[in-house]
């Protein structure tokens, strides 16, 4: 299976942010970030924007959500 969102994981390892804050963040399980990061659920659009705000907001949401069918 190929990574869902490779630049928002990227983006992730190159700021050292930890999975379980994101999670805390979005209000939701560690479980749920890796399975929406594997692609299993897609992020909402409300989730997205609590991401890009917090931790990324150098970034658009189109280069973090990007996706390659």
């Amino acid at each position: 299976m190929s990574r869902r969102y490779a630049n928002l994981e990227a983006e992730i390892a190159r700021k050292g942010v930890a999975k379980k804050d994101i999670a805390e963040t979005l209000g939701v399980r560690l479980a749920t970030v890796y399975d929406k990061l594997k692609g299993k659920y897609p992020f909402t659009l409300d989730e997205a924007f609590k991401m890009r705000n917090t931790y990324f907001p150098e970034f658009t949401l189109e280069y973090l959500f990007y996706t390659e069918e």
